[in-house]
């Protein structure tokens, strides 16, 4: 097997919860799932506000060192990368600090809490010259690979119309604690940037840039449960607290058309999130549809989807088709169809692509211009569900959205 020169890459982490840990799962599966890339992630520091976690990252994640103070990551000499898992509220501080201390960083979604924080990051990043990337983990699932590999070569025709429904029940209880993902302060919008997003973004690496935008939202349960900060988790059912004010939306719907330079130009759709679904646990889905034929994704299913081919003969309708080694990544995890891959292989496939972006052998990654394609959606959806009004889009320079 040809393999890349060595290249041993120092890794910094800036928060080590859930997220946090896959990162660092992640970073370490680089030189088993892809030993010819000759990539050797080393995990330098980590930096948790709280004592327990930062020596969780020491004396169960592997790194060397660990810290209460995110600068310290990136002051340290041997960190070459960054990974930034913090709150919502903290990715425009941590990213800007993280662009000028020059180090590439690979951040969560949404990168900003809305579109001017996510464009302050890109100049920052812009103005550093370092290698960005987001945590849009779900345009790199195999099936999803396929499909735009069919869409680009024409497979389902011209593509005429799509729909997204990204549907989670993680805040359908309405005693679920008012955590900070419920204040405009520290999360920004709810579950537009939260699922709609991925999404949006979802769509746009497939199909192509979305140029006008109209929406509506609503805030199903308009009041949960304080919670003290820092006390608990997200999911944490408080019964007979204090009540207070979710302060942005449970659900969303936009109506949405495709820029002219889309593989998909022309083409138009709907796009719906929840977050308070009663029901679905993480259905996530697309349709889209062609003159020559119409593909179905559901997450929920990750390792498959439905394809149906032409409008004549015995065999119409949809196929249940596995993904298997001629799709995406699949082959780097599992030796067949059937055997399926996981979310966290997901986001080996994101460092992998982040780290071969870093060291210059191939820029296919999400990066803070897709970030900012999304953001930029997201705010038009707010602007519209506020106004009324049909929101037009410019183009963002250096996405990697689907381009004709």
């Amino acid at each position: 097997m040809t393999a890349f020169p060595r290249t041993e890459i120092g890794v910094g982490l800036i928060s080590v919860g859930w997220m946090g840990k896959v990162h660092s799962r992640a970073y370490s599966a680089v030189p088993v799932v892809y030993p010819e890339l000759g990539i050797i992630p080393k995990l330098i520091i980590a930096a948790d506000t709280e004592p327990s976690r930062a020596e969780y990252a020491k004396d169960v994640l592997g790194y060397a060192e660990s810290t209460l103070d995110y600068r310290e990551v990136l002051a340290h000499p041997d960190v070459d990368v960054v990974s930034i898992c913090a709150p919502n509220f903290l990715h425009a501080e941590i990213g800007i600090a993280a662009a000028k201390a020059g180090k590439a960083f690979w951040i969560e979604k949404p990168v900003g809490r809305g579109v001017e924080e996510t464009r302050a990051i890109e100049d920052a990043a812009n103005d550093a010259g370092v290698v960005s990337s987001i945590g849009f983990n779900y345009r790199h699932a195999p099936a999803i690979e396929k499909a735009k590999q069919m869409i680009a070569d024409g497979t389902l025709g011209r593509i005429t119309n799509i729909r997204g429904t990204f549907f989670a029940d993680y805040s359908s209880e309405p005693n679920g604690a008012l955590s900070w993902r419920f204040t405009r302060a520290l999360a920004g919008s709810g579950v537009l940037g939260d699922l709609m997003g991925h999404l949006v973004d979802l769509m746009q690496y497939i199909v192509g840039p979305i140029s006008d935008v109209s929406a509506l939202t609503s805030t199903i349960h308009t009041q949960r449960p304080i919670q003290q900060m820092g006390k608990g988790t997200h999911f944490d059912v408080i019964e007979g607290g204090e009540m207070g004010d979710v302060e942005n939306e449970d659900y969303a719907a936009l109506l949405v058309r495709f820029a002219e330079n889309a593989v998909a130009a022309g083409a138009v759709g709907t796009l719906e999130a929840s977050r308070v679904a009663v029901g679905p646990r993480a259905a996530y889905n697309i349709e889209i549809y062609g003159t020559e034929g119409s593909l179905k994704w559901d997450f929920e299913k990750m390792n498959e989807f439905e394809v149906a081919i032409g409008r004549s003969g015995d065999l119409l309708g949809y196929q249940r088709v596995m993904a298997g080694p001629n799709f995406g990544d699949f082959a780097h995890f599992q030796p067949g169809a059937g055997t399926g891959m996981g979310f966290d292989d997901l986001k080996v496939v994101e460092v992998r692509k982040f780290l071969e972006s870093y060291i210059g052998t191939r820029h296919v990654n999400s990066n803070i211009h897709d970030a900012v394609a999304a953001a930029q959606v997201i705010d038009a959806a707010e602007r519209s569900a506020e106004s009324g009004e049909w929101i037009h889009l410019n183009a963002v320079a250096g996405v990697t959205a689907a381009i004709r």
